[in-house]
């Protein structure tokens, strides 16, 4: 909309026409002979005071835009103010904060009445006695202002009203322009706003809100903030020299720094102490014992990313962006209080788990390519200019290619030239001096992991560990997609039994040839055993989905249609599209660690899918309940389905050599509590994976490099039974040990009553597989399509078993019958 200059002109040659003729009158009263002098004196002060309400209300009002912003009474009694969202643990302890400006407000009651009396000496000695304005100070404020100073007497209200409108940086309108009347405009709108403000609130509201508002330096906002970020401790709890610093600071907060300026920070408050002395709220022995002191601080700036679960709060972030959206919410500047899922413990458990394991995991990692470079093609050679090729797809290099319009001279210098840098590393991080390239050629031989815990009854997530360390890394390795390898099995068995079959159900373990059309092009498909030999003869399912056998997946798959087993995917919860290839079975499709470990949950809480739950409850900055969030589930498997699932988990450990029984080495078993799972690997040992399940919790883990081409070169070392499981096993350990969790201890149930012709308690004698001498089964490696077609799928023998083989079933057998002896006690 435009504005009418010559409305807007001719109004004001309305306006001074009639202030002339106004004058006029009054100068023709005040030479009338027949006034009294006090008569001309009262009609002035008439006049004067009728001026006054005149310039408050055009003030007020910004009359033809001359004064600009005033507040108003609605945002006087609602200020707009940036308040700290804060985000709690579901045992109410603090998580984390989002913000702006940090500032958590307080109440009057959680104020040091030594605090408060520090404050009014200091800032405002006759704060009791006037109504916002300080006329005894107004003298010298008006000549401050002559000089061009707009400080000097501002009451404690006058501040507030400063700092909770900014109106020293709001535009001052047209009069504003010229640098005199400014600071009078200013000041009049502190002194309106001040007025007000003592009328609608309390001295106590004012004091309250005005240490609620100010600024201490090192974003700290409010009295509650610095007094943790300069002493660790609350506004109760402040100590006299320690009001002392902070109320000094509110005169020049980088000016009187303890962290900037000690010295003048030292000056300044003991010209505090001396005021506090001065009016009896400390003595002259106090006075001097504090004044000898030198300023002793527990100095911690609070970050955003201070504090336990980063990556899980920024997912909560993300979880409640279209909330946010919908409610037009900010979750930096808003105050909510934000309740979540999140067990405080457990995830302290989980980043210490993750730790310990990846270090371990990196050593092994770094010694496993000593001397060499581990980005290796499918045939196992070293890509050439694989860094060169990661530098030139980096940010950095799209930043120095706008730059510098392609000017590869200009890219290569910067590319390569030494800066300081502080790199991640298992001992602490690095402070050195290299290039991006030598950065980038340190940081992708690094591995990342991701975890997660959740309760499968509600899907409530109760630890999420995104990586290894979220100053260094912000991706959220918890929500990559990446190949789930044979974790995937778990579906195509949830279908066949779920289809009729039962885990005692014999399937031939031969080889196959799949025939198949991809993209109008046919294609063969000859999936191999992880060990690549067969058994050649039947096998339960039990025994296959202990040992991971590929065939069987394929053939349960061929038998029940690719696109049914996809079916049942997406009932459980993956959410990803899967690709409809015979592969899909031996998880060739990409999926999050999240909804993989979400699609194990049905199999603990009786058959229901569940939606991953983050957050209980909202609150906004009063306490007022904004949402509630409750557990969404849908019935999806009967309960035979869920009880043969759980005897198949089970299996994985019990069976000899099943590929779960790394589990054995952590301390498990004296609590009566079972545990299964299964273990993954993708194409040439990338990922490494494992989901964990026992009666009441079901946890998540991978493992890999950024990039997918640097990995293990042998299952030795790289499949998920070595990568991932030890996670969770080491977070298992710290659970179970921890008698508040007493809960989550069970077994899962080894009948069901009116199950019939579902057999699931067959023995399997462990058969092995020609040269298999180890308890370690290798998964498989996914692409095998180069691999020659068998074209003779006899057996031509039965493999004979070595003594020595024998002496180590043997051994398995005798542990499985300890163990299931000690559950039974």
């Amino acid at each position: 909309m435009s504005i009418d200059k010559e409305k807007i002109i001719s109004l004001l040659r309305n306006f001074i026409g009639k202030t002339k003729y106004f004058f006029k009158k009054l100068c023709a009263f005040y030479r009338a002979k027949d006034k009294k002098w006090y008569e001309k004196i009262l009609h002035w002060s008439a006049f004067a005071f009728s001026m006054l309400i005149v310039y408050i209300l055009a003030v007020e009002l910004n009359f033809l835009w001359l004064f600009g912003y005033t507040p108003n009474l609605s945002e006087i009694n609602n200020p707009n103010q940036y308040v700290a969202s804060e985000m709690y643990a579901s045992n109410g302890k603090l998580l984390g904060k989002f913000f702006y400006e940090n500032r958590t407000p307080v109440e009057y009651k959680e104020l040091s009445p030594l605090l408060i009396k520090t404050l009014i000496a200091t800032e405002d000695a006759r704060f009791y006695q006037h109504s916002g304005i300080d006329f005894r100070a107004l003298p010298p404020v008006i000549m401050d202002a002559i000089k061009g100073n707009p400080r000097g007497g501002s009451t404690l209200t006058q501040q507030l009203v400063k700092n909770l409108f900014k109106t020293r940086n709001r535009n001052h309108g047209l009069l504003g322009k010229i640098p005199f009347l400014k600071i009078f405009i200013v000041k009049s709108k502190e002194w309106i706003g001040a007025v007000k403000i003592e009328l609608f609130f309390s001295k106590e509201d004012i004091i309250t809100s005005y240490l609620n508002t100010v600024d201490f330096g090192s974003n700290a906002y409010g009295i509650k903030t610095a007094a943790k970020t300069y002493f660790n401790t609350t506004p109760m709890r402040l100590k006299p020299e320690q009001c002392a610093v902070l109320v000094g600071m509110l005169k020049a907060p980088t000016a009187y720094s303890p962290i900037l300026n000690k010295e003048r920070s030292t000056m300044r408050r003991n010209v505090v102490l001396g005021i506090m002395k001065r009016d009896n709220i400390i003595t002259a022995k106090e006075y001097d014992t504090y004044t000898k002191k030198p300023i002793v601080l527990q100095y911690k700036v609070e970050k955003n990313v201070h504090g336990i679960a980063n990556y899980f709060r920024r997912a909560v972030f993300e979880y409640l962006k279209p909330w946010l959206k919908e409610n037009d919410l900010d979750l930096y500047a808003d105050g909510l209080k934000i309740y979540t899922t999140l067990d405080y413990t457990m995830q302290v458990y989980a980043e210490e788990a993750v730790a310990q394991n990846m270090k371990r995991v990196q050593r092994q990692f770094d010694n496993h390519w000593r001397g060499q470079n581990p980005w290796i093609d499918k045939n196992k050679v070293e890509i050439p200019n694989f860094i060169e090729s990661v530098v030139k797809n980096s940010w950095f290099y799209y930043k120095l290619d706008s730059r510098f319009k392609g000017n590869q001279d200009s890219i290569q210098y910067y590319l390569h030239k030494k800066e300081p840098m502080k790199l991640f590393s298992w001992n602490g991080p690095i402070d050195t001096v290299c290039s991006f390239v030598e950065a980038t050629n340190y940081l992708k031989r690094l591995l990342h992991s991701g975890f997660v815990a959740m309760d499968p009854e509600t899907g409530a997530v109760k630890a999420y560990v995104g990586g290894i360390d979220f100053n260094h890394f912000q991706h959220d390795n918890v929500k990559s997609m990446r190949q789930p390898g044979s974790t995937f099995k778990s579906i195509v068995y949830t279908t066949a039994i779920d289809k009729g079959m039962s885990p005692c159900d014999s399937i031939p373990d031969v080889p196959q040839v799949i025939k198949y059309m991809e993209k109008g092009e046919e294609k063969v498909w000859t999936p191999q055993n992880s060990d690549r030999k067969f058994v050649g003869g039947n096998v339960a399912l039990k025994y296959a989905f202990a040992h991971s056998l590929n065939t069987i997946s394929v053939q349960l798959t061929q038998k029940f249609g690719i696109e049914t087993v996809i079916d049942y995917a997406h009932k459980l919860g993956i959410e990803a599209p899967l690709d409809t290839v015979p592969s899909v079975c031996l998880g060739s499709s990409d999926v999050t660690l999240l909804e993989l470990t979400t699609s194990y949950c049905p199999f603990l809480n009786g058959g229901y899918r569940v939606t991953p739950m983050f957050v209980t409850r909202i609150e906004d900055k009063d306490g007022k309940i904004l949402a509630e969030f409750k557990p969404e589930k849908e019935k999806i498997l009967n309960e035979e389905t869920v009880f043969l699932m759980q005897q198949m988990f089970l299996a994985s450990l019990s069976e000899p050599y099943g590929t779960t029984q790394n589990l054995f080495s952590y301390d498990l078993f004296k609590y009566k509590t079972d545990f299964g799972g299964k273990t993954g690997t993708s194409s040439n040992y990338s990922d490494g994976w494992f989901i964990g399940v026992s009666p009441k919790l079901v946890a998540g883990t991978w493992v890999g490099a950024e990039e997918r081409c640097v990995h293990f070169r042998s299952s030795h070392m790289g499949e998920g039974g070595k990568t991932a499981l030890p996670t969770f096993g080491l977070f298992m350990e710290k659970v179970m040990r921890d008698t508040a969790y007493d809960y989550l201890r069970g077994m899962f149930p080894r009948h069901l009553k009116g199950l019939k012709n579902r057999p699931y308690s067959c023995y399997t004698k462990y058969v092995p597989r020609d040269t298999l001498d180890t308890l370690d089964i290798e998964e498989m490696e996914l692409d095998s399509l180069e691999v020659p077609i068998i074209q003779d799928v006899s057996v031509s023998h039965k493999p004979e078993i070595k003594p020595s083989e024998t002496q180590q079933i043997e051994a398995v057998e005798n542990k499985r019958t300890r163990l299931f002896q000690r559950r039974e006690q």
